[in-house]
């Protein structure tokens, strides 16, 4: 595995437990008057970059990585044979 291609899975996964242990810790304590605002705000940017990491494991992102490393395959092939 490459180090760019490392990098991204650790980043994605510290973004996926950060939301998910930021829910935990929302439903189990209760939050500060004078913080909820940076608090919403926090959470608003940590939801809209959660799904951006999902986004690109699991939707069009991820299907085009699969049809370049099929065209990339291909071509190595080709290029090998003839």
């Amino acid at each position: 595995m490459k180090a760019p291609d490392l990098f991204k899975y650790i980043l994605g996964g510290l973004v996926v437990m950060g939301f998910f242990v930021l829910l935990y810790v929302l439903v189990i304590k209760p939050i500060p008057e004078k913080n909820s605002d940076l608090l919403n705000l926090i959470i608003g940017a940590l939801i809209g970059t959660f799904s951006s990491v999902v986004n690109y494991y699991f939707g069009s992102s991820a299907g085009s990585a699969a049809k370049e490393k099929t065209i990339s395959d291909i071509a190595t092939k080709t290029n090998g044979n003839g």
